[in-house]
């Protein structure tokens, strides 16, 4: 397990080749490395002016256990901050209760 890791992949929804490489990337760096689900968060992009759907995107079965937020950073910079605030929080999380787990063997 890859305690002090995260992995952010970065998608256009609108565009369908980016959900395959999404899949990929997520293959290559997220389930052949060892990392938990909560250490991953996929991010929808919309670029400016898209007819952008907040609706999750039809995500391959692997990609649809991740955390998913859309983002936009002319319609709501402040939304795209927090959602990506809560993921780091979630990181330090499982590095600090690892550490813990690590302390408490080494101690019993």
């Amino acid at each position: 397990m890859k305690d002090s890791n995260g992995v952010i992949i970065v998608f256009n929804p609108d565009m369908p080749s980016h959900m395959k490489e999404a899949e990929l990337w997520h293959s290559s760096f997220i389930s052949s490395q060892g990392f938990q689900e909560s250490q991953s968060l996929l991010m929808a992009h919309h670029k400016p002016g898209s007819a952008a759907d907040n609706g999750r995107p039809v995500l391959a079965s692997q990609l649809s256990k991740l955390p998913l937020i859309h983002s936009n950073l002319e319609e709501d910079p402040e939304e795209v901050r927090q959602e990506f605030h809560r993921y780091l929080g979630s990181i330090v999380k499982t590095l600090s209760e690892s550490r813990e787990r690590e302390e408490m063997s080494i101690i019993t």
